[in-house]
């Protein structure tokens, strides 16, 4: 399939950011700017329009700023920040009315991905066996700023709308039957480790998903800002892989 050569823009420059353009450079892409904290200033129409699509890795307290005005400039933009989506109504609103484009995804990973497909399909088959309890377990480097991670509420979510067991979900440390049991561990540089396990007085099960470095985030994030060259509209990673 031809992909169309980009300027790509980007928002943030930590280690996310850096891999980013890394890929994205090996890719033939150009970078026509970087933003991060040191020029904010640089956050608006004029420079943003440079690009084709930008690519937004920064801090949830970032994150809204960022995509509002990116769509209020017309530029598709390529989401992967978590822990803001408390106002992702805000963002369908001012994606809809500037008939703007965006791509948000809580892992870019696709290997992530698949893990969701498995993690859904397991939840929905064990519905019919409420024996189980289910505890979520995710860890994460120290650097990162939200907890429990985007891609474990994504888990979560999933198994709370395909077992019928299931409410909710919670961070105590005893959990009701009828909630998950989320449990976030910061150490090290761990790259992002997720596991989901039944268990049960009988048995258990367990699915997990570790990724070894960022590279696979970087790679689908590109990937996800290919797809959004002249696209309008909400997007997620399931439009992306079924392309």
């Amino acid at each position: 399939m031809y992909v169309y050569v980009m300027n790509l823009g980007l928002i943030g420059y930590g280690h996310m950011g850096k891999e980013v353009e890394s890929v994205a450079l090996a890719k033939d892409h150009s970078i026509s700017f970087i933003i991060d904290e040191n020029n904010q200033a640089d956050l608006k129409s004029s420079v943003l329009s440079k690009a084709d699509v930008i690519i937004e890795f920064t801090r949830p307290d970032a994150a809204f700023i960022n995509i509002r005005t990116c769509l209020e400039s017309g530029v598709p933009i390529v989401s992967g920040t978590t822990g803001w989506l408390e106002r992702f109504d805000e963002i369908k609103t001012v994606c809809n009315k500037f008939n703007g484009g965006l791509f948000y995804a809580s892992n870019f990973s696709i290997g992530v991905n698949l893990f969701f497909e498995l993690n859904a399909y397991l939840a929905k088959i064990t519905s019919s066996y409420p024996d189980y309890s289910i505890r979520l377990e995710e860890i994460h480097h120290t650097r990162k700023k939200d907890a429990p991670s985007g891609t474990a509420l994504t888990l979560a979510e999933q198994i709370i709308a395909e077992n019928a067991n299931i409410n909710g979900w919670t961070q105590e440390l005893l959990a009701p039957k009828d909630q998950i049991r989320v449990n976030s561990v910061r150490e090290g540089n761990v790259t992002g480790i997720h596991s989901v396990s039944y268990t049960s007085d009988e048995d258990k099960i367990s699915i997990r998903h570790e990724a070894f470095n960022r590279s696979s985030f970087a790679k689908g994030a590109v990937a996800a800002a290919e797809f959004m060259v002249n696209r309008k509209g909400i997007f997620t990673m399931k439009d992306l892989l079924k392309q």
